[in-house]
């Protein structure tokens, strides 16, 4: 190990000296982890190995600890290679800084093809510090690779549906958070977050060299907004007064490298990938002064390489019906809308699934709160450019975007009605070993005296679980999303009739033939909204005959007809505007647990049977397999 002390950087900020830390850190050779992207501050800090990160591979994958995106990379692809019959592995985008973006597809090969069965999708870490979204997926993808062919029921899961998972789909602002002490909220692409016309040129310091940007504390009896808390007689714990009686003001720690009086107002990025999408997107800044507006929204919808990489797959692959796309911390499952009441915009058919959820969400995990962004989360603020909402009105899917862990809020120690910092501090002495708070300690800085570090692990205490903590709340998680797959449509055949309608002169015999299947899952094979957007087509029953039918000598479709050549302006080949090779007949959407059939009138000459098959076609129920039907 190298100890290297009293580094200190210097900048040039609007044509003023700024210092930007002195850090005294014990760190190894080569040690400093450099952000891409061109900024006004520093892109360069030491490299930090926490404790609770397992930064190789291990033998063994377990969740009393927190994974580097490259011990993630590393077990998916030894499980691609392990288990090639239900494991696939493929990139499906590169980041800002040119990681790529890794996902697998789960699902039995031997049983067909992931785009012919109904999907889901989950997706963890688009926010950076949020990593307990990442490790929750990699949960369930051990789950359900380990149970497959041991457990019935995991087992039946993937021979019938399709589970695609991202772990990561913020690799950047994952390493960054695994690697440094710093933190961002997602994307590390330089950001103006003080509308300074600078960017990134405020970034927290590791003034006391411990790995962690603890917050600091500092007499003030001009303007402090803090007192010790009467409720705490270790006196660790601060309350929040009307400013000028406290006797202590506050910040996360670091220095104002700036000079513009605030202390770390601009780190490393600050887009929103969370706000990114493009259903009720909002600018960052309008010209009015009186629209709305979206902070960390991007310059335009899908700006951003990793919002892209998950639109661009989810278009292209409409047979994903349910999504879950994990932050932390609240806890509480969240569904749209983002921008106004449920029973505002929703079809109510769909509201009654989304609220189904809710409760099976709460009696899976036990959080308290399951709901609407809008109003159970915002409180009648809007979000825009949220995930939810355009996984509803655009994708028509069920759509998470769930908060997971509770900060330490676990009971109400006191009794005084609240779950406040005097309870998570009681919970932490009591079930964490004291790990979670850093008690305080005299720190020098350049522009206060008497400052001091301490409080709560911002990492793993304040956003994430305490590594001892994590399997609990990656494993619920991880419960509530395998109950989503377990709801997905699913289609099985009844049995076909053949009925004689009508007989004619010279031996033609009409006959109606009824193809019937079943929805045997839960859900109806497509909701209301994704009619309405078109996402997905209604489904369809196609039959095919055997043999030639050399101008109609042997047989006639009768009803439905069969479509018109398609011609005109469109450019088609000769082989498509001969029309299709089948005849099918469309039955709308089927709900769970009914019975759809569709009706053929077939005429007959002169043969005694006509032998030919059925396929039932649907986009978000997948593909039921040829049945063989015979007219006599």
């Amino acid at each position: 190990m190298k100890r290297i002390t009293g580094i200190l950087f210097i900048v040039l900020v609007s044509g003023a000296t700024r210092f930007i830390g002195a850090q005294d850190h014990a760190i190894p050779d080569s040690s400093i982890y450099t952000v891409g992207g061109q900024r006004h501050g520093i892109s360069f800090f030491p490299r930090v190995q926490h404790p609770g990160v397992e930064y190789s591979p291990g033998d063994t994958l377990s969740f009393d600890r927190y994974h580097t995106y490259g011990v993630i990379c590393h077990w998916m692809t030894r499980w691609a290679e392990e288990h090639p019959e239900i494991v696939t592995l493929y990139e499906v985008g590169r980041s800002y800084e040119g990681r790529p973006v890794m996902q697998m597809t789960l699902t039995s090969s031997k049983n067909g093809t992931d785009t012919d069965k109904p999907a889901a999708f989950f997706e963890g870490n688009r926010h950076s510090g949020e990593i307990t979204g990442a490790e929750s997926v990699l949960w369930l993808a051990r789950h359900l690779i380990e149970g497959y062919g041991n457990d019935p029921e995991i087992t039946d899961l993937l021979d019938h549906f399709t589970v695609y998972l991202r772990p990561v789909n913020n690799p950047d602002g994952h390493e960054l958070y695994l690697n440094t002490a710093q933190s961002n909220r997602s994307t590390v692409r330089p950001d103006d977050n003080d509308n300074d016309g600078l960017y990134d040129e405020d970034p927290p310091e590791d003034l006391d060299g411990d790995g962690i940007i603890l917050t600091l504390r500092w007499p003030d009896r001009k303007n402090g907004t803090l007192i010790p808390d009467p409720a705490d007689p270790s006196g660790r714990i601060m309350k929040r007064v009307p400013r000028g009686e406290g006797i202590y003001a506050t910040s996360a720690e670091g220095i104002d490298n700036d000079g513009d009086g605030r202390i770390n107002e601009d780190g490393i990025g600050g887009l929103d990938l969370h706000r990114n999408y493009p259903e009720n997107w909002r600018p960052e800044r309008e010209m009015t002064g009186r629209g709305f507006t979206q902070r960390g929204a991007g310059a335009y919808p899908l700006s951003e390489p990793e919002t892209r990489a998950v639109f661009a797959f989810l278009m292209t692959h409409p047979n994903i019906y349910v999504v879950n796309s994990m932050d932390t911390t609240v806890p509480m499952h969240l569904r749209p809308p983002s921008t106004s009441p449920s029973e505002e915009r929703m079809y109510p058919e769909d509201l009654k699934w989304y609220i189904y959820f809710d409760d099976l969400a709460g009696r899976i995990t036990g959080y308290e709160r399951a709901g609407d962004v809008y109003n159970d989360y915002g409180s009648g603020q809007p979000l825009f450019g949220h995930g939810p909402d355009f996984g509803y009105w655009y994708y028509g899917a069920i759509w998470y975007g769930d908060e997971l862990w509770n900060g330490g809020r676990y009971k109400d120690y006191d009794g005084d009605g609240d779950k406040d910092q005097v309870d998570m501090l009681a919970w932490d002495d009591e079930e964490n070993g004291g790990e979670g708070f850093h008690e305080w300690k005299p720190v020098s800085h350049p522009l206060h005296d008497s400052v001091e570090a301490g409080g709560f692990h911002p990492k793993f205490f304040s956003q994430n679980p305490p590594a001892a903590h994590l399997e609990k709340w990656a494993a619920n998680q991880a419960l509530f999303n395998k109950a989503l797959i377990s709801h997905l449509p699913r289609l099985e055949w009844e049995e076909y009739t053949v009925k004689r309608v009508k007989k004619h002169r010279g031996d033609s015999v009409d006959y109606k033939l009824t193809v019937r299947f079943r929805n045997a899952g839960k859900l109806p094979t497509a909701l209301s909204q994704a009619h309405l957007v078109k996402i997905v087509k209604p489904d369809e029953v196609r039959i095919t005959i055997e043999g030639g039918n050399e101008k109609g000598s042997r047989y006639r479709i009768l009803e439905p007809l069969p479509p018109a050549p398609r011609r005109g302006n469109m450019m088609y080949s000769d082989e498509e505007s001969r029309g299709p090779e089948y005849i099918s007949e469309t039955v709308g959407y089927t709900p769970g647990g009914a019975i759809a059939e569709a009706h053929f009138i077939i005429r007959l000459f002169d043969t005694a049977e006509l032998k030919g098959s059925a396929t039932v076609v649907t986009t978000r129920a997948g593909i039921l397999p040829a049945k063989e039907f015979i007219i006599r």
